[in-house]
């Protein structure tokens, strides 16, 4: 096992923060909070009579992806666990089920995103497979370019068995709204495009049955508290800005601002509800900055 501080696990951690355009002043965070979390994921996963799946939630564009990746390597590099990183955004149903959806439910429902546009056997069907230990384990790809499931032909196989998964997404873990609380519209998509509520309902049934099956599972969770709704817009421009420097495609700034709208009511909710219910919750600063940690026990 590679010890902490060790030349090639510091040589790992730098390649990484320079793949993912994070700088220098990166290095205190991984080396600081990320290694703090991944010591509680490792004690876990080491009391364990079974491999543990760790849900990592947070806003758009709060770093989740960064997060597991620096998670994968120093669960790796200090403990010697082997861990992958499944999204939820790999879930989402095919373009032709979000379609189909849209025309029995809803019209919004054919924008990937809130509850009810993933595909919540596939999800669980991955899970299954690695708690079971298969010795390999296929993990599901969308292409966000064309607004599609890749083929299956195109899935990574992670070579198993695993330790630990990291199952990452915006609304790992969210809990459902009270009726009451979904009475009013919170911004002007849902003002004009959900008057009657009929979007935000279908959501939230999908909260309260299948996908509280998804998460059942999740052996532990660490939540990335965005400082507020506003520093989330901004971060998913950030993200896209990277995106089209790297490749060309991603989104406008007002197709993000649209995009967003979608996450919004959700994610008020999830700053509220979720840090009493997780068990490492890490306060975001404007800059992406951990301004605090907390720990449930």
């Amino acid at each position: 096992m590679v010890g902490f501080g060790d030349g090639l696990g510091d040589d790992r951690i730098s390649a990484l923060i320079a793949q993912e355009q994070l700088g220098p002043a990166y290095r205190a965070i991984v080396d600081g909070p990320w290694r703090q979390i991944a010591t509680r994921i490792a004690a876990k996963a080491q009391a364990s009579a079974r491999p543990v799946i760790v849900g990592v939630t947070g806003s758009q564009g709060s770093g989740k992806t960064s997060l597991c990746r620096f998670l994968e390597l120093l669960l790796d590099r200090d403990y010697a666990i082997k861990a992958a990183t499944l999204s939820i955004d790999d879930l989402y149903l095919t373009k032709a089920e979000r379609q189909a959806l849209a025309a029995m439910v809803h019209p919004l429902l054919a924008t990937r995103g809130v509850p009810g546009t993933h595909d919540i056997a596939l999800g669980r069907a991955v899970l299954a497979a690695f708690l079971a230990g298969e010795p390999r384990l296929h993990l599901p790809r969308f292409d966000k370019a064309r607004d599609d499931r890749a083929p299956a032909d195109c899935w990574p196989v992670i070579a198993g068995p695993l330790d630990v998964l990291l199952f990452e997404g915006w609304c790992v873990g969210a809990q459902p709204q009270s009726p009451e609380q979904l009475d009013l519209p919170v911004n002007g998509l849902e003002a004009a495009e959900d008057a009657h509520g009929r979007w935000r309902r279908s959501a939230n049934a999908a909260l309260t049955g299948p996908y509280s099956m998804l998460f059942d599972p999740l052996d532990m969770v660490v939540m990335l508290a965005a400082p507020g709704f506003d520093a989330v817009i901004s971060w998913r421009q950030e993200q896209e800005r990277k995106l089209r420097e790297r490749t060309g495609g991603g989104m406008s700034p007002g197709e993000v601002e649209r995009f967003v709208a979608h996450y919004e009511r959700l994610t008020r909710h999830m700053l509220t509800a979720m840090p009493p219910l997780a068990d490492v919750v890490v306060n975001l600063g404007e800059d992406h900055g951990v301004a605090s940690m907390s720990f449930a026990d």
